[in-house]
């Protein structure tokens, strides 16, 4: 039987004290009268007629076209969500829909009775709306209520779309697509008018009906109001509760072929020791439909200029830390290949696309593989989703790692993913997923494995519930030991209260070359539990107590290796939009082998057991200036540790956004010195920072120059990533990116350490 460590069970014990008297917020609202308990029918979907496009439909942003008046099937009516759930917005929403059978045309008044109060400040391309109003989307494309398209807008045109992911719980952002908006401001409000290719999306095309929710955001007010599903216990995105936009066409998508060639040239000094290089290139991407609901992809000679850069993390654990994939060949169609209820960057993620086309001893310190060329299929058949990628990586004979001072020789390779997911019962699936490959060649190298997912949002009624299963099994040359992992998970994803618990079962030989795996030879036990209040209390908007438990065991569960635990009885959002919360974090850890945390820190093997406090206040980004700070203090290890991060947001005009980051970790820890034949302790100083200045200014939502600027002092390295970004036409676009690095030597003087620039014009041709 493992030994729970006594800080969770002292804290447990404390939870269970301070929940039910914050509870007591809601006990004291009164409780309505019992009612004759009576069976409700099932809610109708609400339903809009889409009106005909006309042909040369201008885009104006104002809903001046005659079409739009012609039509008389509108969105007339949205519903609060918050601050009150089922009342009458304070701000109406009119939304009409116009179709042809080539494109798809949504337009919305958005009525304010106070339009100086409006904020839109944001024009980048997929800037993060959720303090300023905007308009948003959600298309169900094959009305499977599994999937979706996500399109939102803000006053000033700036322009975000992702795809539905983590069974309707989040949205992946770094997906892009083509397509146009126009806004337009006057003394009522404002309006949009949204444009979308039937190019630019999958679907059935059987359909002439599609699912659709309409979700619009007032900051100042802090009032949402959503079409359908207005149930706080729903995410917009489960498009199992959207409505239905009726009366479409059957969209013609021609041949289905779309080209998109690419030139790139680049000049590149990778180090002081080596003289500027000038090359171009050629890159091709192409795109066809296989069916009605297939597409496959091609790409050659494939660059990734205009991604941006990474933004740099400190480490100061002994695991590796994540970095999501933002390359777009392989975010396309990235939802079909999601495996296993529960799994994620901080346990594991079976298939993760990063391993492909980069390489590095750690995810820290990496270098691109060429890539030659990649192929995938991503679709739907009836009630299957089928994923398949399949890639080859160039040859490279030196390929250096900075960080590791390593050059490593990587031969050419072929690596890939298979994943087959049945719809099953109304929102459930079942499935199967497969890799092969290995960046760095190591023969024999596959995963294969199976999960089930059972999902309702009609648990207890009106409930969200999802219980999941999965199992998997991995080889390759030179892994030996237990190479299987298996677990389960159990979701309750709702308001008032959120529960989730899950089992993750690692072996040690666990180590997929296509995955990412925090640790293995591993059973992870993980138990997470969310209370939202909304007191009447003036001035407060909502109270939340966040409690998550993790406890890393052996994978016999003889005994735990590891646990973190972060309880936050205190989560307080007030009605101006800022944010206090508190929080107690009790860790513990045991290393088998010394280890190190930082620049000569490095620490024995032993039993640790710390706690740490953190304090956290953050404005309302709704303001022109707004600002974030957060204090984590306690002992670490056997020593001490106390972070310090802050943020600073300004607009000193509506096309220039100025942000400042700041994380400073200083304390100290005991470690061991050999002095003569003896080891003796020694107090060793941990200083480490990461700051970061991004400047923005957007000119309009298709022209924009970004600077991103870090320095951190593990690295010593000052890294600074300006990028332009020019949509000239809706299928074409020009980036300029420049990288420039300076490291700074022991002697505290500056230095070169390398430059590039690359210029990418690329232009899509759909036939």
């Amino acid at each position: 039987m493992t030994r729970v460590p006594q800080a969770i069970v002292r804290l447990l014990f404390a939870v269970l004290l301070v929940a039910p008297s914050l509870g007591v917020v809601r006990a004291a609202e009164p409780e309505p009268e019992p009612e004759q308990e009576t069976e409700a029918p099932p809610a109708e979907r609400p339903r809009l007629k889409a009106g005909v496009l006309p042909a040369g439909f201008t885009l104006t942003g104002r809903l001046a076209d005659p079409a739009w008046s012609a039509l008389a099937d509108s969105v007339d009516r949205l519903t609060t969500i918050e601050p009150r759930v089922g009342e009458v917005p304070t701000a109406r929403t009119i939304v009409k829909v116009l179709a042809s059978p080539s494109e798809i045309v949504i337009g919305a008044r958005c009525l304010d009775p106070e339009p100086a109060g409006i904020v839109g400040h944001s024009k980048a391309r997929d800037a993060v709306l959720d303090d300023e109003d905007h308009l948003l989307l959600v298309l169900d494309t094959f009305m499977d209520g599994r999937s979706g398209y996500v399109f939102a807008v803000n006053p000033v045109g700036a322009r975000f779309d992702g795809l539905v992911t983590a069974q309707g719980e989040d949205v992946n952002a770094n997906w892009d697509t083509i397509w146009e908006a126009k806004t337009w401001r006057d003394e009522h409000g404002w309006s949009v008018e949204i444009r979308i290719s039937a190019k630019s999306l999958g679907f059935d095309p059987k359909l002439t009906e599609w699912g659709l929710n309409v979700q619009r955001h007032v900051p100042r007010l802090l009032e949402t109001s959503r079409w359908a599903g207005a149930d706080r216990d729903f995410e917009v995105y489960q498009t199992s509760q959207s409505g239905i936009v009726t009366g479409l066409p059957r969209f013609d998508v021609g041949a289905g072929l779309s080209i998109r060639p690419a030139l790139v040239g680049r000049t590149t000094r990778p180090n002081p020791r080596e003289s500027t290089d000038t090359d171009g290139d050629v890159s091709l991407d192409l795109t066809k439909s296989l069916g009605p609901n297939l597409l496959a992809s091609l790409t050659v000679n494939t660059d990734f200029a205009e991604t941006e850069v990474e933004t740099r993390q400190i480490n100061l654990t002994r695991f590796p830390v994540y970095f999501p994939e933002k390359r777009s060949f392989f975010l396309a169609g990235s939802d079909i290949f999601e495996f296993g209820l529960g799994l994620d960057e901080e346990t594991m993620i079976p298939f993760f696309s990063r391993r492909i086309g980069l390489f590095g001893v750690t995810e820290e310190d990496h270098a691109a593989v060429p890539i030659d060329a990649g192929g995938k299929v991503t679709g739907r058949v009836g009630d299957t989703n089928l994923g398949a990628l399949v890639v080859g990586t160039r040859r490279v004979r030196n390929l250096f790692l900075p960080e590791e001072d390593l050059t490593l020789q990587i031969p050419q390779t072929t690596m890939g993913a298979i994943r087959v997911k049945q719809n099953v019962f109304e929102e459930s699936s079942v499935g199967m997923l497969a890799t092969f490959g290995d960046q760095g060649g190591r023969r024999s190298s596959w995963m294969g494995g199976a999960d089930f997912t059972y999902q309702t949002s009609g648990f207890l009624e009106d409930k969200n519930l999802l219980v999941g299963a999965w199992g998997l099994l991995t080889d390759r040359q030179g892994l030996r030991g237990d190479k299987g992992a298996y677990g389960f998970a159990l979701d309750f994803p709702n308001d008032e209260v959120d529960v989730s618990f899950s089992s993750t079962r690692l072996g040690n030989g666990f180590d997929p070359s296509l995955g990412f795996v925090v640790r293995n030879g591993v059973h992870i036990w993980d138990l997470s539990t969310l209370f939202n209040h909304r007191p009447n209390w003036p001035g407060v908007r909502e109270i939340s107590q966040e409690t998550k438990f993790r406890v890393f065991n052996r994978p016999d569960n003889s005994t735990w290796t590891s646990y973190e635990v972060s309880a936050r009885p205190l989560d307080v959002l007030f009605n101006t939009g800022d944010r206090f919360e508190f929080a107690i974090e009790p860790e513990g850890d045991r290393p088998t082998d010394t280890f190190s945390i930082a620049d000569n820190a490095d620490l024995p093997a032993g039993d640790y057991e710390w706690a740490r406090y953190l304090i956290g206040m953050t404005s309302a980004v709704k303001r022109r200036v707004n600002a974030r700070l957060a204090v984590t203090s306690g002992s670490y290890y056997n020593g001490e540790l106390t972070t310090l991060e802050a943020g600073l947001g300004v607009r000193p005009a509506s096309f220039l956004t100025l942000e400042g980051s700041l994380e400073r970790n200083t304390g100290e820890v005991t470690t061991v010195v050999e002095v003569g034949n003896f080891e003796l302790p020694a107090r060793v100083e941990i200083k480490e920072e990461l700051f970061g200045l991004r400047v923005a200014v957007n000119l309009s939502s298709d022209f924009q120059v970004t600077s991103f600027t870090q320095y951190d002092n593990q690295s010593r390295e000052l890294g600074s990533n300006s990028r332009l970004r020019w949509t000239f036409a809706p299928q074409g676009d020009l980036f300029v990116v420049y990288n420039h690095t300076l490291e700074r030597g022991l002697d505290k003087r500056w230095r070169f350490a390398s430059n590039e620039l690359p210029v990418k014009l690329q232009y899509t041709w759909r036939f």
